[in-house]
């Protein structure tokens, strides 16, 4: 008795042709776990005792340069007014050799255009690294609302 040769899917072993998800869903779920847990310990960076060496300067602790755009236009560097085409040499001045950072502080209710123009002038003379500060975090509550017109 010859046997036959059997066709796919008949006998014992059937072919499976279905994709097995678990072991995926399982190796994806630990990667996260892995991630969200080292995520915190890199952004925090590690504590290291620094050596100290005999010749080593310490960093330059100037002041910042600052510049004020009041709300009628008025700019000051420091707390002395400066007049308009005076502002670049001043804050040269100010800056001597270091390579220093300038804070640029206006008011709230000074004209767009007055804050881009200080800034305007003071990047056309070679000051390039300019701060824009604000004042603090608000509360997370909305503005209210405009009163109605009457």
């Amino acid at each position: 008795m010859a046997m036959k040769p059997r066709k796919v899917g008949e006998g014992l072993y059937q072919p499976l042709a279905e994709i097995n998800v678990t072991p995926l869903v399982d190796v994806m779920l630990v990667l996260l776990i892995i991630f969200m847990v080292t995520a915190p310990l890199l952004a925090s960076g590690i504590k290291v005792n620094l050596p100290s060496a005999r010749t080593a300067e310490p960093l330059e602790a100037k002041d910042p340069v600052v510049v004020v755009v009041a709300k009628d236009g008025a700019v000051s560097v420091g707390k002395d007014q400066v007049a308009p085409d005076e502002l670049a040499a001043t804050v040269k001045a100010r800056l001597g050799d270091s390579n220093g950072v300038v804070q640029l502080r206006g008011d709230k209710e000074a004209a767009y255009g007055d804050v881009v123009a200080v800034m305007d002038e003071l990047a056309a003379n070679g000051v390039t690294r300019i701060a824009i500060v604000s004042s603090g975090r608000r509360s997370a509550s909305a503005p209210p609302p405009p009163a109605p017109a009457q």
